[in-house]
Order: structure tokens, then C-alpha cells, then sequence
């Protein structure tokens, strides 16, 4: 629990106390009228009577009232006491609170602040890369409209994996989206995009092994250790670790060149496994459908244009902000040591 409720919580309980003391005051000043009226009622009795036995009783009623007035006298006294010190706390809680709040708001506007800095140089960053893309692209253009050779054809592997005890993903819109972008490429009939859904542990060589790869595309679940949410044969979740996959990739011809993992924390899994493949992407943090969707497709786009690496993956990311989706920070390219981003291109002419 953070201080800041702790604090207000002691003031609440403080008032309570409070308005409790309060109410018991209002008692004890009940209790000192009565004895009053009780007195004034015996010293009218007594003025009225000469019956010694009557006049000793009434002034023995007097005493009890006295009695009760001095008892009721005391614990007002300690109440106003105790009133005042709850006060006081009161006073230092609230002071607590208004401090805590203070700090709050100022870490809030230090941490914003901080924010629009790094997103500002991450768009100055992202127009530089885009401007010196597109002047080598345009010094590239004219060398790549002479090449008259089919390019070559790569293909992509879709696993889709959404256990049942999982929160529901559109995995399915995803996979239409990336369809669509690659089919609106210029080399669209370059790129075999293949599925599987709903995919097992035990699926995943299989598919491997009877699709070839050039490019591993997971989509689902992933957990904040970085491992990856498959399903069992009941549907149910079953975590694959990065060790794990590490050790799947191993088994693989040099053909696979990428791995996608369009899954939340997969980054750590992404970073592992790079050691074994040409490049790897994954999401540092937890991403939404809507920013995987659009990042993925854009990220097949821009491959299908015959980009490279770099510039695919940060145009995918600009798509992010074209959107106004404020997750652009979340996904990581990983390549080889041996390798520069800019120099991957996964679709070219033979």
C-alpha cells in the first residue's frame, strides 16, 4: 500500500475518533444538567419541608449530583484532551498527505517532461532515417527498374497460439492485415505466407519442418519472464521458455533468417535467440491488439517493397504513431553481432 493511503486512511479513522469524542462530550454535559436540576430540585425540597429524615435524604441527593457533576467535569476535561492531541494528529496526517501529493505531481511533471524529450528525439531520430532512406532509395530506384528477374520467394510462418485460459487476441485480424499489406506490396508474389492456428508445442517442428521458413511469425501470450503461452492438447496454456526456443531454432537450416514474436515481454526471448538467427523482434513490455496488428502489417509492408530490415521495422514503428497508438517504444529489433540491420533484406531481386 502506498504512504499516501495509509495516510488518508488515518485520517478517516481520526474523524471518526473525532466525531465519537464529540458525542460523548454532548453526554457528559447531558449528565451535569440533570445533576443540576437535580440539585435545584433538592434545594427547593429542603426549603419547603422542616422533616429531618426528608431534608437528609434530599441532601444526600444533592451530594450523589455533586458527585456526578465533578465525575462528568473530569471526563469532559479528558475528552478535550484527548480532542485536542487528535486534532493535532489530524493536522500532521493531512500534512503528510499534501506532501505525498506534492511529491506525486512533481515526479507526474518530471516524468512527462522526460517523455516528450524522448518522444521528440525519437521523431527527429525517425525523419533523419526516413530522409537518408529515401535518398538512397531514389539513387537505388533506377538500378532496381533494369533487374527483370523474378525475385526470389520467401515464406513467412503465422503460428497462432491463444490458449483458452487466456485473454482473447485477433490473432485472426492480424494475420488478415498482414495478408492484405502484402498483397498491396510491389513484390507480393515474392512472400508465401503460410498459418497455423491454435498451435501445440508439439505443432511447432511440424510446421517448421513441413513449411521451410524463411521468416517465424508468433503470435499469443506472452509472460513477464519472456517465456511464451502455447496450448496443450486441452487448450489450456503451456509456457515454452526462451531456452527452449533457443534450442528449437538450433535444430534449423541457416534458411531462417527472422523471428517475430508479436507477443507481450517477448523481447527477452528475442534477444536469446539471436545468437542464432540473422535478426529477431520482440515487445519489451505488454502491447495491445490494436498496436500489434498495425505494427506487424506495416513491418510485412515494408518488407514486400524490398526494404530492409532497419527501414521495415522503423516504418512499422512510424505506422504506430501515424495512428496515434503511444506504443511505438515497445518493440526491439535484435540482430546478430556479425550484422548490420540495414544491410538484411529479406526480398530482392534474384
Amino acid at each position: 500500500m502506498a504512504l499516501i493511503d495509509t495516510y488518508r486512511k488515518n485520517i478517516i479513522r481520526k474523524r471518526e475518533e473525532s466525531v465519537k469524542l464529540v458525542s460523548d462530550k454532548a453526554k457528559e454535559k447531558d449528565k451535569i444538567a440533570k445533576a443540576r436540576i437535580k440539585i435545584d430540585n433538592a434545594n427547593a425540597a429542603i426549603t419547603r419541608t422542616k422533616n429531618v429524615t426528608t431534608i437528609k435524604s434530599k441532601m444526600n441527593d444533592i451530594n450523589r449530583a455533586e458527585k456526578e457533576i465533578t465525575a462528568a467535569e473530569k471526563k469532559i476535561a479528558y475528552i478535550e484532551k484527548k480532542s485536542s492531541k487528535l486534532e493535532k494528529e489530524l493536522s500532521d496526517e493531512q500534512k503528510k498527505v499534501e506532501r505525498e501529493e506534492e511529491k506525486a505531481h512533481e515526479q507526474r511533471m518530471k516524468e512527462e517532461a522526460e517523455m516528450q524529450k524522448k518522444t521528440q528525439r525519437q521523431i527527429s531520430e525517425l525523419n533523419r532515417t526516413v530522409q537518408v532512406h529515401e535518398q538512397r532509395q531514389s539513387e537505388m530506384q533506377s538500378q532496381i527498374e533494369n533487374l527483370q528477374k523474378i525475385p526470389e520467394i520467401i515464406t513467412v510462418l503465422f503460428l497462432a497460439s491463444n490458449p483458452i485460459d487466456t485473454q482473447s487476441l485477433r490473432l485472426d485480424a492480424e494475420s488478415r492485415a498482414i495478408q492484405e499489406m502484402i498483397r498491396k506490396s510491389d513484390y507480393r508474389d515474392t512472400i508465401r505466407f503460410e498459418t497455423r492456428w491454435a498451435v501445440r508445442t508439439s505443432d511447432l517442428l511440424q510446421a517448421i519442418n513441413e513449411v521451410n521458413p524463411d521468416i517465424i511469425h508468433f503470435s499469443g501470450h506472452g509472460a513477464s519472464n519472456g517465456d511464451l503461452a502455447f496450448e496443450n492438447v486441452n487448450g489450456q496454456s503451456k509456457l515454452v521458455t526462451k531456452e527452449a526456443m533457443a534450442q528449437i531454432i538450433m535444430t534449423l537450416s541457416d534458411k531462417v533468417r527472422l523471428i517475430f514474436f508479436n507477443a507481450c515481454f517477448s523481447a527477452i526471448q528475442a534477444k536469446h535467440i539471436v545468437e542464432h538467427v540473422d535478426a529477431a523482434i520482440g515487445m519489451n513490455t505488454s502491447i495491445g491488439d490494436e498496436a500489434a496488428l498495425v505494427f506487424a502489417s506495416q513491418f510485412y509492408s515494408s518488407i514486400g517493397f524490398g526494404k530492409n530490415l532497419k527501414s521495415a521495422f522503423n516504418q512499422a514503428k512510424a505506422a504506430l504513431m501515424l495512428e496515434g497508438i503511444p506504443e511505438e517504444t515497445t518493440p526491439e529489433l535484435f540482430v546478430r553481432e556479425d550484422l548490420q540491420a540495414e544491410n538484411i533484406i529479406l526480398v530482392q531481386p534474384q
